[in-house]
């Protein structure tokens, strides 16, 4: 993927300041991702994630809707805000997406979710974006209170073959049009990356555009560096990928796990030194298991570090 050519944010920091109180607040009211299989190897979630974390059900194409309602209405009992994934290339059609949102809702109580276009090439049916979903107006006539949708700090290559970034930002001002038209609060949720810099330039551009939804940033939660490299791979993170390929050029580093210390001290420096920043919230992707990431989390201070008590 080619870089794009963002400009450089004027104060960003210049190395990665270790504030453990800037990473604690930063790191309050994170979110995490689960799918339904991995969710049902976690015995109870309250032994992991505090009371109330947001916690997002991806949706992967073959999941059974079912396997999802039934995912979030464990979470819901236990405690937690389920978002699930609404993929819109393996939704066949608005019948089928009133379906589903009834079904969330009166399992789960479901009042939130991702909107995105989903990992498929092909759509299954009539939609192809998340714009379109948004067009039915289902998610407001349910009344869902949080709408999230796509963010790429590094771009995308589904939407903008070439490698600019046209396509992303004529999606992003739609998506800021609707925001302003819609009862529902709305965020960027975005993929994981490496590197803070880009990032900070990225959201900086953002802003400068007048697009100003604010942005759960995505970060690879620590995994093997092997895995890591797998999962960048695969979901086509950009020109970040290479804090990991120069990691793992140090045999004494290669199988130890990879932490993302270094870009969250980084992103909680900047917020807190220029607190306007858009970046909102951390949503952790658990590559190498939730339960390690949750620990992660609550050895750094994520929502005060204290897991749910249990009942």
């Amino acid at each position: 993927m080619a870089l794009l050519k963002f400009r450089s944010a004027a104060a960003a920091p210049a190395a990665a300041t270790r504030d453990p109180a800037a990473l604690e607040t930063f790191l309050a009211g994170y979110s995490i991702e689960v799918m339904p299989r991995t969710a049902a190897k976690v015995e109870d979630f309250r032994a992991l994630l505090p009371a109330g974390t947001r916690i997002y059900i991806a949706h992967i194409e073959g999941t059974p809707i079912a396997d999802m309602v039934a995912t979030a209405r464990r979470l819901r009992a236990e405690g937690y805000d389920p978002m699930p994934h609404f993929p819109a290339r393996i939704i066949k059609d608005a019948a089928t997406l009133e379906n589903w949102i009834a079904m969330y809702q009166g399992e789960a109580g479901v009042k939130q979710a991702l909107l995105l276009a989903g990992g498929v090439t092909q759509p299954h049916g009539a939609f192809d974006s998340s714009m379109q979903l948004m067009e039915t107006g289902l998610f407001d006539k349910a009344g869902f209170t949080r709408l999230h949708v796509a963010g790429h700090p590094e771009g995308n290559r589904d939407i903008d073959p070439n490698g600019g970034d046209r396509a992303v930002m004529e999606a992003l001002r739609w998506k800021q049009s609707f925001a302003e038209r819609s009862d529902a609060q709305m965020a960027l949720a975005t993929q994981f990356a490496f590197e803070a810099k880009p990032i900070i330039a990225w959201a900086d551009r953002l802003k400068a555009e007048g697009i100003d939804l604010p942005i759960h940033i995505g970060i690879a939660g620590p995994a093997k560096l092997q895995t890591l490299i797998k999962f960048a791979i695969a979901c086509g993170v950009g020109p970040s990928l290479k804090v990991l390929q120069k990691r793992a050029k140090d045999v004494t580093k290669l199988l130890m796990p990879f932490e993302p210390d270094e870009i969250l001290n980084e992103l909680a420096a900047h917020k807190a030194a220029h607190p306007d920043f858009s970046i909102e919230s951390v949503h952790f992707f658990p590559l190498g298991g939730i339960t390690t990431n949750a620990q992660w989390a609550i050895d750094h201070g994520g929502a005060s570090g204290r897991p749910a008590k249990q009942n």
